[in-house]
């Protein structure tokens, strides 16, 4: 074999000699934007009492006026996390103590743990293989009789196949959370995803599309779901009397709020969001053309009528094809300079909380409350494409950590057509 071709691993030269840029939205739009809110010396503007400042400051609300417009959704409610997003959403839907809401168990924790925050029980349904989103079938076989909710995460960038998930809630009278943390300004039949469930929305921490350091953006077309989030946002009960309020269900609120220097920043990233996922999908559309044909190796799915945002670009190894693990190969690509390989990327319902059953307190709370009424599974086989993926085939490149130029992408191809070429010696 040619020296140039003997891989990094073994004592060869790497194919990549410099770490990639890391990836950075922030300019000078953001940082004058910045400087201004700073200057005003009102970094935040939030009362917990029923006020015109129960509503944030002007650039909190000029964040949520320009993020309804670009979603077109009738109401957007930005909060500090996309973590705090999803709990005020889980309980502006009403769930109850023992609800179950169904949920990916590929997916960061902040889905499930969401769910318990509530005191209901999360219940995991398996994923497409293609898309890595919940699999429509595996849903309806989970619905049990205290199912009250199914919680969507449109992972990687792509959407989860929505028709048919709004078909069986409203068959089951269901309601649907749509987590959209990686994927903002994905399309899904000409809508952004995110905005088609009951209440959806996206993240804004430091390695998504568009970033504020950490923040969330929710969004909805229902004014109830709207009011309660606000509520939930900062401080409710506190709220709820001077309001008017009646409806006191989940009315336990927090400070969720986001600040104004972060408002002004997302201001000036949300602009940009078409922008910057052109330049994601440019990086996956030419990975796509420069790794087309490799053996064993599915490249990313993309149904016809959906767009990609590629917050990563996950990949699959026929593992009984080429007959080597895919830590090896995964091994082999990081030492030829490939910086965010991935190998897997996550199982809930084996974490120690959900296998131990463990949330609250030391007695196993809720599951044992009366409030829980079965004993739901969550055992090793209940998701085998997501545990099949995670320990035996995925892996990915995680193109929104980085400022990938042409040079970089075409790099990173000719490290994967090298370690391709030494399959054998890595077996």
């Amino acid at each position: 074999m040619k020296e140039e071709n003997k891989l990094a691993l073994f004592g060869g030269e790497k194919t990549i000699k410099k770490p990639f840029a890391r990836y950075n939205p922030i300019a000078i739009e953001e940082k004058s934007a910045a400087i201004k809110v700073i200057e005003t010396g009102v970094l935040s503007k939030f009362l917990g009492t029923w006020s015109p400042d129960f509503f944030g400051g002007p650039k909190v609300q000029e964040f949520e006026r320009l993020c309804e417009s670009f979603f077109g959704v009738k109401h957007a409610v930005v909060v500090n996390s996309w973590t705090s997003g999803l709990i005020a959403a889980v309980g502006a839907i009403g769930i109850e103590p023992g609800d179950e809401v169904i949920v990916t168990p590929w997916t960061m924790c902040a889905s499930a743990t969401a769910i318990l925050h509530w005191n209901a029980i999360p219940v995991f349904a398996d994923i497409d293989p293609n898309t890595y989103c919940l699999d429509p079938k595996s849903i309806e076989s989970n619905i049990t009789p205290q199912t009250k909710a199914i919680m969507v995460v449109d992972i990687f960038g792509h959407s989860a196949d929505m028709k048919s998930i709004l078909a069986i809630a409203k068959e089951h009278n269901l309601k649907v959370i749509s987590d959209t943390a990686q994927a903002p300004g994905a399309m899904y039949y000409g809508e952004y995803a995110g905005t088609l469930a009951d209440i959806g929305g996206y993240s804004l921490n430091y390695h998504k599309h568009i970033h504020t350091g950490e923040g969330g953006i929710l969004v909805t077309n229902s004014d109830i779901y709207a009011d309660k989030l606000r509520l939930i946002r900062n401080h409710a009960e506190a709220v709820v009397e001077a309001k008017g309020e009646k409806d006191l269900t989940n009315m336990v609120g927090y400070n969720f709020r986001l600040g104004e220097i972060e408002s002004a920043i997302g201001i000036e990233q949300i602009k940009k969001l078409p922008s910057l996922i052109g330049k994601r999908q440019k990086v996956a559309e030419r990975l796509t053309e420069g790794l087309d044909g490799l053996k064993g190796l599915q490249l990313p799915f993309v149904e016809n009528h959906c767009t990609h945002v590629y917050y990563s670009y996950p990949m699959v190894i026929d593992i009984k094809l080429l007959n080597i693990s895919k830590h090896k190969i995964a091994e082999a690509l990081s030492a030829e300079g490939i910086e965010g390989v991935g190998t897997g990327y996550t199982n809930l319902h084996l974490l120690p909380m959900f296998q131990e059953k463990i949330a609250f307190g030391s007695k196993g709370f809720p599951w044992n409350s009366e409030f829980c009424k079965r004993d739901v599974d969550y055992s090793k086989g209940i998701c085998p494409i997501a545990e099949s993926l995670h320990e035996d085939s995925h892996i990915s490149i995680g193109v929104c950590q980085y400022e990938l130029e042409n040079s970089d992408v075409d790099m990173i191809i000719n490290a994967f057509k090298k370690v391709w070429l030494n399959l054998d010696l890595l077996r």
